[in-house]
């Protein structure tokens, strides 16, 4: 606003005084004045609405080419506001104004290049003219094409902004998708271990207070020894569930220290899992086919496998009855690896069909786990009664 008032006040000082210095002005001294006062008023919208200026300008050359045959003091201003106008105007109102760039210079090399008071013939007056046309399209052009560079430039860095904003709003997406997988990821394996190790010292505390309030059992000794090896399979299973805990915690502390290091459960896990389910469950393990016919699973892939067994015998020992058989079945093929368990308990009563249609956190995460290594899960009743899950995990 300072330099606008500058250029206007400028054009005041230089335009006005020898006008009104003198005794007695004519009607086209007058419409002079009247005409810089009123472009240097308008001025005061050069920067935020320049086509106002700009028809105050158009309309004081007019008056001036039918009235003058010499330059007056605003044809200065002529550049400036072509490249407000430039800078600032949309299509198509741009192309309007470009195209008196081309037709106002041209008129006005007419109007002062053939100006009769200089007494030139006809050759040196269009030899004036073409230098007068030729000068002021160059000026006006000029001006138009820095405005419209800074009004590119605009452009540009309001678009690089708009995507530096777009890439932070995606960037914190990402960190909220990242840690809402986290979150699951930690549900998922805070459900393997509390479930399956809470309902096998459920099974084993049952079984064991069972023993030792009924006398027609066995024996003192006989019970005894059974109740001390429920209670023994109690031990190890807290302790062993206590450790994954404390692993899985470990990871979400903040501090300086290196995390323990251990290695995840996988493939190889599996029987040691069944043979301590044995103690509380009636389990065979089948192994078909030599592992070494795949490309060996991924370190995730392995552990998934590792907690859908582990949550499908958590689920027969919750739901499949005291008398339920099971079989896990691992199958390697040269594509996948196929993991089948079956049990022969109460698959078909209500803790079944809850089972069969997905609800609790057990099934849910088995078919996360699934999905992520771009496999697939089926679950469901058996026909005659028992339940039965089937996954397959690909190992490429």
């Amino acid at each position: 606003m300072i330099l606008d008032s500058v250029f206007a006040f400028s054009v005041v000082i230089v335009g006005v005084p020898p006008w009104v210095s003198r005794d007695h002005l004519t009607a086209r001294e007058v419409w002079i004045v009247v005409l810089i006062l009123a472009v240097a008023v308008s001025w005061v919208w050069a920067r935020s609405k320049p086509e106002i200026t700009a028809s105050v300008l158009v309309i004081s050359h007019l008056i001036e080419l039918a009235m003058a045959v010499e330059p007056w003091p605003q044809n200065g201003l002529v550049p400036i506001i072509l490249y407000q106008l430039s800078s600032k105007t949309e299509r198509p109102r741009r192309s309007f104004w470009l195209s008196l760039c081309f037709v106002a210079p041209i008129a006005a090399g007419v109007s002062w290049g053939f100006a009769p008071l200089y007494g030139l013939d006809t050759r040196e007056n269009l030899v004036r003219a073409s230098i007068i046309a030729l000068g002021c399209m160059g000026c006006c052009l000029t001006a138009w094409f820095a405005g419209s560079a800074a009004h590119d430039r605009r452009q540009t860095v309001e678009a690089l902004r708009q995507r530096a904003i777009d890439l932070e709003r995606e960037r914190d997406q990402s960190i909220r998708l990242a840690a809402q997988e986290e979150r699951a990821r930690i549900a998922r394996d805070m459900h393997d271990i509390v479930a399956h190790s809470l309902s096998v010292i459920v099974v084993q505390a049952d079984g064991g207070s069972y023993l030792a309030h009924h006398d027609e059992l066995g024996d003192v000794q006989t019970r005894l020894a059974a109740s001390g090896q429920a209670l023994d399979t109690i031990a190890t299973t807290a302790r062993h569930a206590l450790d994954e805990t404390r692993h899985l915690v470990g990871v979400l502390r903040d501090d300086s220290s290196a995390p323990e290091l251990a290695p995840t459960q996988g493939l190889d896990d599996i029987p040691r899992l069944v043979e301590e389910m044995r103690g509380a469950l009636s389990i065979s393990l089948t192994i078909e086919g030599d592992p070494g016919c795949h490309e060996p699973l991924s370190q995730g892939g392995a552990l998934a496998c590792y907690r859908i067994v582990q949550e499908a015998l958590t689920n027969v020992l919750k739901h499949g009855g005291p008398a339920a058989n099971t079989q896990v079945i691992i199958s390697h093929h040269p594509d996948d690896v196929t993991l089948e368990i079956l049990d022969d308990g109460c698959g078909a009563g209500v803790h079944g069909i809850e089972r069969a249609d997905g609800a609790g956190h057990g099934l849910a995460g088995m078919r996360e786990r699934v999905s992520v290594w771009g496999g697939t899960l089926e679950v469901g009743s058996r026909p005659d009664h028992g339940f039965r899950v089937h996954a397959v995990i690909p190992t490429h």
